[in-house]
């Protein structure tokens, strides 16, 4: 299935008090691939808002203030599935451990080093994750559609 224009996508870094990232093994579309909390951008809702939804709908955390840390161009999920997204990711601190709200969705949520991500990876959530660790918002090779310093 393909769309006549790109899909807006925000993820969620959650990091917790030892500097391990929150993941995911989904289910449905995205399986068997491990992935960062997120979802569809909805219309008149902002990246912070989204995110703190989206985390609340799929985890049960409570998150505030979440900062984006990255934007790509997610070509591979495109290629593979004919579906092509605009990802913004943004980071944020959680306090306590997740619940599993959407079983039909996800196996469940595992927190990891984000040096040593399992696989396989989701795309988004692997560049995401890569430009965070970088410092950067988008990927050297990718187009950059927001500059560091704009952010």
């Amino acid at each position: 299935m393909s769309t006549l224009y790109p899909r807006v996508g925000v993820g969620v870094i959650l990091t917790n008090d030892r500097g391990q990232v929150l993941l995911g093994k989904r289910k449905g579309s995205h399986a068997p691939y491990w992935s960062i909390p997120g979802g569809h951008l909805e219309l008149g809702e902002s990246f912070e808002s989204a995110a703190i939804r989206e985390v609340a709908e799929e985890t049960g955390l409570a998150i505030c203030a979440p900062e984006v840390v990255a934007v790509t161009n997610n070509l591979e999920t495109w290629r593979e599935s004919g579906l092509h997204y605009i990802s913004v990711t943004l980071h944020a601190r959680a306090e306590g451990e997740p619940q599993l709200l959407e079983p039909e969705k996800c196996e469940g949520w595992v927190w990891f080093d984000p040096s040593a991500l399992p696989e396989p990876h989701f795309d988004a959530s692997r560049q995401s994750i890569a430009c965070w660790l970088a410092g950067r918002c988008y990927l050297p090779g990718d187009v950059p559609m927001v500059s560091a310093g704009s952010v």
